[in-house]
C-alpha cells in the first residue's frame, strides 16, 4: 500500500518522534511505500487563511497552496497519524493540516447542502497518540482527538475501513517499561498493518 504517516511533534528527541520513525521504519520493512509528511520539517503552516476560507467550497485550483498535500492524501491508500494529544486535543499543526487539506472535493462532496464523504481511496487507519494525563482524565473530558479518529476520520474514508487508536496515556507518570510495551505494541501493529 501507499501509506501516508502524518506526523506532529516539534522535538526531534522525544517520545513522540521515536514512534514515528518507528512506525515509518516497520512499515517500509513490510514492503509498503511511505509518504513521511513530518508537518513540522516540512513546515507545513496549519493557519487558514483569509482568502482559503473565503474560497472554501469553490473549486480547487492546482496552484494552491495545499495543492501538494491535497495530491498526498489523494494517492495514499491508507493514513498513519503519529501525534501527541495536548489540552485534550490535536497538536494545532495537525489540526491545521485537516482544516487546510480535508476540503470540499477533497475529503467530502457537497451534495444539495449535505455532506457526502469522498475519501474512499483511504482504506485503512491507524492513530498513534500519546496523552499526558490518564485514559479515566480523558474519558471524562470526553477525549475528542479518539472521537475525532473513530468516529469523524472513519466517517471520511472508504466505508468499513478500519481504523485503530493506539493511546499511551499518562506519559507524565510512564516509566520506561510502559514506554517499551507501547513501542512493542505499535511495532506489532504496523508489522501487521
Amino acid at each position: 500500500m501507499n501509506i501516508l504517516v502524518l506526523f506532529a511533534h516539534p522535538v526531534e528527541t522525544s517520545f513522540n518522534a521515536g514512534l514515528h520513525r518507528m512506525i515509518v521504519e516497520r512499515l517500509r520493512a513490510a514492503g509498503h511505500s511511505v509518504d513521511d509528511c513530518d508537518l513540522y520539517a516540512e513546515d507545513f503552516d496549519p493557519r487558514l487563511t483569509r482568502k482559503e476560507r473565503l474560497d472554501y467550497h469553490n473549486q480547487r485550483a492546482p496552484g494552491e497552496a495545499v495543492a501538494p498535500y491535497v495530491e498526498r492524501l489523494l494517492r495514499a491508500d491508507a493514513l498513519v497519524l503519529s501525534y501527541p494529544v495536548w489540552n485534550y486535543g490535536f497538536p494545532a499543526m495537525l489540526k491545521g493540516f485537516f482544516d487546510r487539506v480535508f476540503l470540499p472535493g477533497v475529503s467530502f462532496k457537497l451534495v444539495d447542502g449535505k455532506v457526502q464523504p469522498s475519501l474512499h481511496n483511504i482504506k485503512k487507519v491507524a492513530a498513534v497518540t500519546t496523552y499526558g494525563g490518564s485514559r479515566v482524565r480523558a474519558i471524562l473530558m470526553g477525549d475528542p482527538p479518539r472521537k475525532l479518529i473513530k468516529r469523524m476520520l472513519r466517517a471520511t474514508v472508504k466505508p468499513g475501513a478500519p481504523v485503530t487508536y493506539l493511546a499511551h496515556y499518562a506519559m507524565n507518570l510512564s516509566t520506561d517499561q510502559t514506554r517499551k510495551a507501547f513501542m512493542t505494541k505499535v511495532a506489532a501493529r504496523m508489522d501487521a498493518f
